[in-house]
């Protein structure tokens, strides 16, 4: 318990933390408001089978896209600053055993993170809601059937991007280089994926972790997608593979 204060009492001390936290919140408010707003606006012009697939819960849901990275840069931030500065040193003099450290570490990172979600997928789904209710298009509230399930899986997609974060960060020891790990995993991979041959674009549409996670929060799953508890073990597996590398290196590496 001592070990996951002292973690906690780093946190509230680092003024970068602060930011990538406000930048979560006004970002995600923002471009939730943005998001919705446009596509309220072109549901009219819709053809049948955009209106068919119309998912208003996920469309509230665009702030994640970009909460994702903030959120990701959080968890890089726990401790890749600790290596930048050399304070990791001291850290570990404290506490010998590593997998006490990083595991009140992932403590500090989700509890934070999963509390940052929510507050920001709730605050988005509200007020996407609103925006399509004025506009007189479909939206949905949290008694429809899987609107509820969606919504809360929105905020644990996002506190297990911040732990993919902590793990990247243990791992590779070094902000720039983790956070570009970061937005390759979740944003450029993806995309590049979409311009394989068919056969290996289905399968990275599908199961590539990032993306198949994401399916926690829709209600109408796109074709071809993975079910949404699924996506979210096949991402929560790849974050834990991730979060093991990074343990055996803080384990068996020189500080």
């Amino acid at each position: 318990m001592n070990t996951i204060r002292a973690e906690w009492t780093k946190f509230r001390g680092l003024r970068s933390t602060w930011f990538a936290v406000a930048v979560t919140i006004v970002l995600g408010v923002v471009i939730s408001a943005l998001a919705t707003s446009g596509l309220a606006r072109s549901y009219p012009s819709m053809s049948p089978s955009d209106r068919a697939a119309w998912d208003p819960t996920v469309n509230s849901l665009n702030s994640i896209l970009i909460a994702q990275l903030s959120i990701g840069v959080l968890g890089v931030l726990m401790i890749s600053g600790e290596y930048a500065t050399g304070s990791i040193q001291p850290s570990t003099l404290a506490v010998p055993r590593r997998g006490r450290l990083f595991t009140a570490k992932a403590v500090v990172v989700t509890a934070v993170v999963a509390l940052l979600g929510q507050l920001l997928v709730f605050t988005s789904f509200f007020l996407g809601q609103a925006v399509f209710a004025d506009a007189k298009v479909p939206y949905a509230t949290l008694d429809q059937p899987e609107v509820l399930r969606a919504v809360l899986g929105g905020g644990l997609f996002l506190a297990a991007v911040g732990l993919l974060g902590l793990g990247l960060g243990t791992v590779l020891r070094s902000t720039a280089a983790a956070i570009g790990t970061l937005v390759s995993l979740t944003l450029l991979v993806p995309l590049i994926g979409r311009t394989l041959p068919e056969r290996w674009a289905e399968w990275m549409t599908a199961y590539w972790p990032t993306v198949a996670g994401q399916q926690v929060y829709t209600v109408v799953p796109p074709d071809g997608a993975v079910a949404p508890w699924l996506g979210f073990g096949l991402l929560c597996g790849f974050v834990a593979l991730i979060g093991a590398a990074g343990y055996a290196v803080m384990r068996v590496r020189d500080v």
